[in-house]
């Protein structure tokens, strides 16, 4: 009889249990207790850490410049340029050359940019030749002298010259060798060479291609070599020849990411921007730049 009653007992605590396993299992009884631990934080999506390129670029670029740059900060917030160095190619290479610090240099000759690879100032991989220019004479606007080629430069009427210096200035190098196509320059290349007596008395060297263009429009020389792109940045002069093209080296203008520069990713992306992006190409082309 015992044993019955204990067997009795047994099924009856096997049942209950399994009823009880059942209803948890069915989402009855007593709810799970909720983990205290909180839940894993979503990754960072803030902003791009903010970028300020410096840009180290050749006079003639004063204008254009600028507005590709405001086009660049409108389509990538995060980036901004302190004031840009626009000055003569051969002095902005000097400077690197002497420990100034930069992210892009863009020059207006090869020979400026070879220099500042010879100086180990840039990164080599990153060359790449920008744009295309065309050398001209200038005249005050409305002043009436005509230069029908390049021998005018000899003419009476032609008092001063207004041309950049060779030693620092691409313009100069190449109104230099134009010159000598005609035998008014002594060297081939540009450089190191001395004027004609027929104009040696008539030239007035300018620090930059832009303070050549001055001269011109203030009325200190009459004509001027400068670039066809100068004539869009300078009110007050205007083009009295455009020099043939093969009276000099082709114009260009190369342009490469600074060696050891903390923004070397952004600025390279600045620097492609410049050559493919549609709105900028069409500033450069508003200011007579020929995009490569």
């Amino acid at each position: 009889m015992k044993r019955r009653q204990f067997l009795k007992l047994l099924v009856s605590g096997l049942a209950a249990f399994v009823l009880s396993f059942a209803l948890v299992g069915c989402g009855g009884g007593q709810a799970p207790e909720e983990s205290t631990t909180p839940p894993t934080a979503p990754p960072d999506v803030s902003a791009a850490e903010p970028v300020v390129l410096q840009i180290f670029a050749a006079n003639s670029l004063e204008k254009a410049m600028p507005e590709v740059q405001a086009l660049y900060t409108t389509l990538h917030p995060e980036v901004t340029f302190a004031e840009s160095q626009f000055k003569a190619s051969g002095d902005l290479v000097e400077q690197l050359a002497a420990g100034a610090t930069a992210d892009l240099l863009i020059t207006a000759s090869k020979g400026t940019m070879d220099t500042a690879v010879e100086n180990a100032n840039i990164d080599e991989a990153t060359r790449v030749d920008m744009f295309g220019n065309d050398l001209v004479i200038i005249r005050a606007t409305g002043s009436g002298i005509e230069i029908a080629d390049l021998n005018a430069v000899t003419s009476a009427d032609i008092a001063r010259i207004a041309i950049g210096d060779a030693a620092t200035v691409p313009a100069g190098t190449y109104a230099n060798q134009a010159l000598n196509s005609i035998g008014l320059y002594s060297s081939d290349t540009g450089k190191d060479g001395e004027y004609d007596a027929a104009i040696n008395g008539k030239i007035v060297l300018a620090d930059k291609v832009g303070t050549a263009a001055n001269y011109v429009a203030t009325g200190d020389c009459e004509i001027g070599f400068v670039y066809s792109s100068d004539v869009y940045r300078y009110d007050g002069v205007e083009v009295a020849y455009t020099v043939p093209a093969n009276a000099y080296k082709p114009i260009l203008y190369p342009g490469a990411v600074v060696a050891g520069s903390p923004n070397a990713a952004v600025a390279q992306d600045f620097l492609n921007f410049c050559l493919t992006d549609p709105g900028a190409q069409q500033i450069w082309s508003q200011y007579g730049f020929q995009v490569l």
